[in-house]
């Protein structure tokens, strides 16, 4: 077992190298770097990914099976199966990916930013045939998708996904009525918010939930993620911009992927338990302090007055008020700054369109006409640029396809788990609003985070919640919240 913990560390040592040179790239690297980055990560993609489907890591693997017990079992559970779905990929494919990532995201900043969809579609479109690749390698049942989003979200399927979307799409209802009401006018969120004030009060507000900038910190980049390569150092990143709760929100959600991450158990740490189980459940985390903690209005009702002292511009209003602008219902373009009820149709659309043309009802070349047609379907407006369309979201130059459903799951599960805490810990916003975040921390730190990679998706919510994933918790929370806003 020593010997099979020591290669495994190595392989946890070179993936961390490349994750860190990924970080670096979306941060600090200049634009002229991208090729020389390509060829790096090409090269330790090639050798973390050789080294883990040798013949002797498989051995050691096996060999260290029969008698394992606590600890020990659970580790071989989960780098058997991570083992087994990566002999089925070989290197070359692998190390293609990888060069083609580092190359692909700085065509996607420069086409965004153009807004040219043209100059990146050639490039999108032989992402989209490794991931065909990937998926026919890998094997499903019913269809492509299937392989793919299994690598997010284990035992997940393309027909569960569209099964919780149609769910959701009762939704589109509320929007649309909401709709017809008179828009909340929130302009005044809108402006030339000084950076060095948003960087100051997002950092003190992710300390104050919770996040130990001891293990960590927080950077910008085009597009906010979280990457960590052990519990003791976490990486957050957020964007600045005219929209002011872009960057507060962006920093919530970050956190909250950032705690789970800092939650690992030491003993844990750099070995494959390490970690959040899924993306699903690292989005209902993200999910959960961005929306139920962040965007409540007990959190304003703490946070508000110290917010006014950062920015003047808002000392005319009431915490009450900040909360209501917030939590407004707008058929906006950009994901990461949608509103709760809108999110879902966000994603909704993502899912359709990537599985569209994983199977071929869907040319890359078509995809920013058929973008435009399913946000006027869903949400009653049409992107005006491809750069606030289809080229939005960094995750297809990244190669992460099959990724977008876990973002909902997420939204799902952090109702779910939050009413569980509720029964447990009693009125969730008495706690919020006094400031007091170590229950509910402590409470998901216990239940969730501690757990790591322990236990299999499915089966730490059903632990955590006593039942499967389900809409029933989520579309009654947040369809109580938004009539109750917009007394409906």
């Amino acid at each position: 077992m020593e010997e099979l913990r020591s290669r495994l560390a190595d392989i946890n040592a070179l993936r961390a190298a490349s994750s860190m040179m990924e970080w670096d790239q979306q941060t600090y690297m200049p634009p002229g770097g991208a090729e020389a980055r390509s060829e790096h990560l090409g090269r330790l993609s090639k050798l973390a990914h050789e080294l883990f489907t040798s013949d002797e890591t498989l051995r050691l693997i096996e060999e260290s099976k029969p008698g394992a017990a606590g600890d020990d079992a659970d580790m071989l559970r989960v780098v058997s199966r991570d083992a087994y779905l990566a002999t089925k990929l070989p290197t070359e494919l692998v190390e293609e990916k990888s060069r083609l990532a580092a190359v692909a995201h700085e065509e996607w900043v420069k086409a965004r930013k153009e807004n040219d969809f043209k100059g990146f579609a050639s490039t999108l479109e032989r992402m989209f045939d490794i991931a065909r690749q990937e998926a026919e390698l890998l094997g499903y049942t019913k269809e492509r998708y299937d392989a793919l989003l299994d690598l997010y979200e284990e035992g997940a399927t393309a027909a569960d996904a569209r099964v919780m979307f149609e769910a959701l799409k009762e939704q589109v209802e509320l929007v649309h009525a909401i709709a017809e009401l008179p828009e909340v006018d929130d302009s005044i969120l809108y402006g030339n918010w000084s950076i060095p004030a948003q960087k100051e009060f997002t950092e003190f507000l992710v300390k104050s939930i919770g996040f130990d900038m001891q293990r960590g910190r927080q950077d910008t980049a085009p597009h906010p993620f979280c990457s960590g390569w052990s519990r003791g150092d976490v990486r957050l990143t957020t964007r600045y911009g005219s929209y002011l709760p872009g960057s507060i929100f962006g920093s919530l959600h970050e956190a909250g992927h950032g705690m789970y991450e800092q939650g690992t158990p030491a003993k844990w740490d750099l070995t494959p338990l390490a970690g959040g189980v899924s993306l699903g459940l690292h989005e209902s985390q993200s999910r959960t302090w961005e929306n139920l903690v962040g965007r409540s209005l007990g959190f304003w009702e703490h946070f508000f007055p110290s917010m006014a002292g950062y920015f003047p511009e808002l000392s005319g209003l009431t915490a009450k008020e900040f909360y209501r602008l917030v939590n407004k219902v707008k058929r906006s373009f950009i994901r990461t700054e949608a509103d709760e009820l809108t999110y879902n149709l966000h994603v909704m659309t993502r899912f359709e369109i990537e599985s569209d043309i994983l199977d071929g009802r869907l040319a890359v070349k078509d995809l920013p006409e058929a973008w435009n047609a399913k946000y006027q379907a869903y949400l009653g407006i049409t992107p005006e640029t491809d750069s606030v369309g289809c080229l939005q979201d960094v995750h297809w130059s990244m190669g992460s396809i099959g990724y977008f459903p876990t973002y909902s799951m997420g939204n799902l599960l952090s109702y779910q788990i939050w009413a569980k805490l509720e029964n447990d810990l009693g009125d969730s916003q008495e706690l919020i609003q006094a400031g007091r975040f170590e229950p509910i921390l402590g409470w998901l730190q216990e239940k969730i985070y501690t757990k790591a990679r322990q236990l299999k998706p499915k089966d730490l919510v059903l632990e955590v919640t006593g039942k499967p994933m389900g809409a029933e918790d989520y579309l009654r929370g947040l369809g109580k919240k938004y009539r109750e806003l917009y007394e409906l």
